[in-house]
């Protein structure tokens, strides 16, 4: 006997939340709104601000912005830190009562369409169990960076200190007079050191590659600037305010490479030769890449802390070679004794949008679909694949301002869809391949003028060949836009 819903959200997070909260805002001809359920791997809610709990997490957009439409904050730091998103997320699931349709420890296996039933069958496991459900409609809002990216080493069995992703920090890890390893140097490695290197004995950061930092004009906010957030209407001026700003950065990204130099670059060798003084160290700490190419970092504290005398930085020149059964071996012949290893080596973005197997009309595979690359119409649907919806999917990704803008500009196209879905009587919809082939198209024709195409590296916005396929090429607005305006012509519909 299967349990049947109207639709099944996989995940917990933002998007999902968004998700859930436009799914019960949606009023239906038989009932109050429709029949849903969140699936949650984890034992607890809420995504990626509940699971990364590393020291020093904390966003990198302006707090104001990491909020959800109407949904304000009296945040208290210009930059929340995790412990406030985590209370914000928390906040949104308790003020929208999701959790009694939350099932935690539900790990989507495979989704099979069902194409005279006109349903999604789901497999899923929880607590070794396995159950069976089916949903007219699929959400996938797992979020892009959910999957670690998990390097090999050589003997890395053999080791017998502690390692673990930054993703998957500890609770109550004892870090005092410890010798510790930190694989990478992107935006979780440069929270994480700064906020750790005096309580350790000695640490060793291996940079594969450097990023470009800039400050963090960060600041705790005063009780009248915390208390005018509660005004709504003040909220969302400020936050359009700051939107604007930040939008502007495309003109850099995209359109005018002078204007990122100036503006980006320009600053943050300033910032680096302001913190860093041996000439030796600073170059090994200046990137060969454009900046922009990869994501931009914020940090005051970063380069002061690889300047501690317990703190040593080994360049690709000195990258880890193997492990062995006291610590790591570097390029270099160098045993170096570690008691934990951090693998702040980030997420398989790219090549991992949706974690489960997805089997869709005529068995097409989508994983097979997106050999070559994960392609989708605005970035959320795909032919093929009848009521099945991706948050966060190829090109949804955002380098300028928060994902969060983008997360609900989707939600105005997916919206839409379950208004036919579920109000018109329509058994499935599914965009033309005609309408995902022009849409890829042209995403991948503006993408050639970013910086992310030609910025010389190679980063987590490429798949394995090369392809950018984690950016949106141009100004979320004009984004929304495609998203606020359905096309019959770009979709097949079954009655």
């Amino acid at each position: 006997m299967y349990k049947v819903f109207d639709v099944v959200i996989v995940g917990t997070g933002f998007s999902a939340i968004s998700a859930a909260i436009n799914l019960k805002q949606l009023k239906l001809d038989e009932y109050e709104h429709p029949n849903f359920i969140m699936l949650e791997r984890r034992s607890f809610p809420g995504g990626t601000w509940l699971q990364n709990r590393y020291p020093g997490a904390a966003v990198d957009v302006q707090s104001v912005l990491y909020s959800l439409e109407d949904e304000p904050y009296a945040w208290t730091e210009m930059f929340a830190k995790q412990p406030e998103l985590a209370a914000y997320t928390n906040d949104l699931l308790n003020k929208h009562k999701l959790h009694k349709h939350i099932r935690l420890q539900h790990n989507l296996e495979k989704a099979v369409w069902l194409e005279d039933e006109n349903y999604w069958l789901l497999e899923v496991t929880h607590n070794g169990e396995k159950l069976s459900f089916r949903s007219r409609i699929v959400i996938n809002a797992t979020g892009p960076l959910s999957t670690p990216s998990l390097p090999f080493f050589e003997n890395m069995e053999a080791y017998k200190g502690k390692v673990f992703h930054s993703n998957d920090w500890p609770k109550d890890l004892e870090l005092e007079g410890k010798k510790i390893a930190i694989i990478g140097s992107g935006a979780s490695a440069i929270q994480i050191i700064p906020a750790i290197i005096d309580k350790v004995k000695r640490m060793d950061v291996f940079q594969r590659t450097p990023h470009w930092v800039m400050p963090r004009k960060d600041r705790v906010l005063s009780r009248i600037q915390i208390n005018a957030f509660k005004n709504k209407y003040i909220y969302k001026s400020i936050k359009s305010i700051i939107y604007a700003i930040l939008e502007l950065r495309v003109i850099g990204f995209k359109y005018i490479p002078s204007v990122l130099k100036l503006l980006a670059e320009m600053p943050a060798k300033k910032h680096l030769k302001s913190q860093v003084s041996d000439l030796g160290f600073r170059e090994k700490l200046t990137p060969s890449y454009k900046i922009g190419c990869k994501r931009i970092l914020l940090s005051n504290t970063y380069y002061p802390a690889l300047q501690k005398v317990n703190c040593v930085l080994h360049d690709i020149e000195d990258s880890v070679a193997a492990f062995y059964e006291n610590g790591i071996v570097s390029k270099t012949k160098n045993k170096i004794e570690v008691d934990i290893v951090v693998l702040a080596t980030g997420y398989r973005a790219a090549d991992s949008m949706v974690s489960s197997e997805v089997i869709g009309r005529n068995n097409i595979v989508l994983n097979e679909q997106w050999k070559e690359y994960p392609r989708a119409y605005l970035g959320t649907s795909m032919p093929n694949f009848p009521n099945y919806f991706v948050v966060t999917g190829p090109n949804t990704g955002i380098g300028h301002t928060s994902a969060i803008f983008v997360i609900e500009s989707q939600m105005r196209y997916i919206k839409q869809a379950l208004n036919k879905l579920l109000n018109d009587k329509c058994k499935s919809i599914e965009p033309t391949v005609k309408a995902e082939s022009k849409y890829s198209e042209m995403i991948h024709s503006e993408m050639d003028k970013t910086v992310w195409a030609h910025g010389g590296c190679k980063s987590w916005y490429q798949n394995e060949n090369g392809k950018v396929i984690a950016m949106f090429p141009g100004f979320s607005f004009t984004y929304r836009l495609m998203c606020k305006k359905w096309r019959d012509d770009d979709h097949v519909f079954k009655y």
